[in-house]
């Protein structure tokens, strides 16, 4: 009776519903059916707590830093003085929660954070039902339910869900990371309306790029590989439109590294020098002299902006001038375009950390479930534990990768530019444009911040990896990697 049920279930539900269903069940059930999971504050979450009307109610707090999750924060009810340390489109989400917390609640004085991944939610589940039809059009049901079982599996993980319940900006980099691609695909594959599909394309982009300082190269590498889009129709006014959003896109690529506070700058530059450039050098006195610092300032080697005790003011006038201001990000990329060995250890370290989905320093259970320090959930973990074990930790895998990748899909690029068939060309582009998003994001950390956080620095790179290798798998399934007929009868000549 029940696979009788399911069979008839299954004849009615697309795989893209299916798929959508099957991560909404998977996280709903890790995210509010208690032990709840969630992801600990490093200490970032003063970026966005304050600034959004929320404060620290919880006395302990301190004590479960890493370690454990917190799910109740309180709501400034008066005058709230702070202001906005950083400019993130992720303060739109968090107060949007705020209000969805006292709609159902009205007058509380405290936010329950549950509700800020309901919201999260309702739009992954959107973005999953997207790029799995995406995936799945016009393909036979069968390959379409693996396909959307391979989604689930690797995207209903909660090492990338339970971020909704924290206030790190990976939620907003993972679900408009997704509108992202779906829209995308979905305008290769001339499936909805195109002008809606841009929009969705161009608006994910903008959130996205803006939601991270270290975002701010992903406005520009997206509208450089989105002109294909603008010739995918004849229509002038199309093109006029197109090309007018990916302007805006650079704008906010533009406008994202431009506010860039200055205290969060010299963070990142200390950490650059100490954990970067320093801590790779066989001579850190003569590493430093080449820069015109003191040769004094090596005994800072290894050490983190944060610590409670260190050899200087990093706060003065006088580091100020002696240390931040003689080095900046194209004088560190400099040095390692000469000093390529040490290139080459600082991008294994990244790629050492490049698969790890979760943090792993961080813990998913709150302090009263009496779980352990720090303790990991294994509740429909299976993608994210897979990839941490087996994936080579090399920076020369991911370069094979790349290149494998981009071998792959040139024929059918090559033919598509042949015959004119515009459409047909983005696909190329789009694989192209998220490892270029990815390898940004292994770059911009390394030379920006060296290894401080790089594991949570690198989760743009992560994602970006397995929607390309999802991509590729799904062509394998759908026996198109190489098609050069087959996909362009489906979407069709350019209009």
């Amino acid at each position: 009776m029940t696979n009788r049920y399911l069979r008839g279930l299954l004849r009615v539900m697309t795989p893209a519903a299916a798929a959508a269903a099957g991560v909404l069940v998977i996280t709903v059930l890790a995210l509010f059916v208690y032990p709840y999971l969630g992801i600990a504050d490093n200490g970032d979450f003063f970026r966005v707590l304050y600034s959004n009307g929320l404060y620290i109610s919880d006395p302990t707090y301190d004590s479960q830093y890493l370690g454990f999750f917190v799910k109740t924060y309180g709501i400034f009810q008066y005058y709230n003085e702070n202001q906005a340390t950083i400019f993130s489109t992720q303060s739109s989400f968090v107060k949007a929660a705020i209000g969805l917390n006292q709609l159902f609640h009205p007058g509380t004085t405290t936010f329950d954070i549950r509700y800020q991944a309901a919201l999260y939610l309702g739009l992954y589940t959107a973005a999953i039902y997207l790029l799995v039809e995406a995936l799945t059009w016009k393909l036979s049901k069968l390959r379409g339910y693996v396909i959307a079982g391979i989604v689930v599996f690797v995207f209903g993980d909660t090492g990338y869900t339970a971020y909704f319940n924290s206030l790190y900006g990976e939620s907003v980099m993972l679900i408009m990371t997704m509108f992202m691609v779906a829209s995308g695909l979905l305008l290769y594959r001339k499936r909805y309306n195109d002008y809606v599909m841009l929009g969705l394309f161009v608006v994910s982009a903008m959130i996205l790029t803006a939601s991270k300082q270290q975002n701010a190269p992903v406005g520009i590498l997206t509208a450089i590989f989105g002109v294909f889009f603008i010739y995918i129709r004849k229509s002038r006014s199309y093109r006029a439109i197109t090309a007018g959003l990916l302007a805006a896109l650079i704008g906010v690529g533009v406008g994202t590294y431009v506010l860039i506070p200055k205290e969060f700058v010299n963070i990142n530059k200390f950490h650059a020098m100490t954990r970067g450039v320093l801590m790779g050098s066989t001579d850190p006195e003569k590493t430093l002299e080449s820069f015109g610092i003191d040769k004094q300032y090596a005994i800072l080697n290894r050490s983190e902006y944060y610590e409670p005790y260190k050899s200087f003011d990093v706060n003065s006038a006088q580091f100020e001038e002696q240390f931040f201001s003689k080095y900046g990000f194209v004088s560190i990329l400099s040095y390692y375009v000469a000093h390529p060995g040490q290139a080459g250890q600082m991008l294994n370290i990244a790629a050492r950390d490049g698969f790890s989905i979760r943090p792993m320093a961080m813990g998913n259970y709150e302090k009263s479930v009496g779980k352990p320090f720090g303790a990991h959930t294994v509740f429909f973990s299976g993608y994210s534990l897979l990839k941490q074990a087996l994936a080579p930790k090399t920076f020369g895998f991911i370069l094979l990768w790349t290149l494998l990748i981009i071998g792959l899909y040139v024929p059918s690029f090559i033919h598509a530019i042949r015959s004119q068939q515009w459409r047909k060309a983005t696909k190329l582009p789009i694989v192209i444009l998220l490892i270029s998003m990815g390898l940004s994001g292994i770059f911009v950390s390394i030379i920006g911040a060296g290894d401080a956080d790089l594991a949570k620095h690198e989760f743009l790179f992560t994602l970006t990896f397995d929607l390309v290798s999802l991509l590729t798998v799904r062509d394998l399934i759908a026996k198109q990697l190489w098609s050069t007929e087959s996909e362009s009868k489906q979407v069709g000549a350019a209009m």
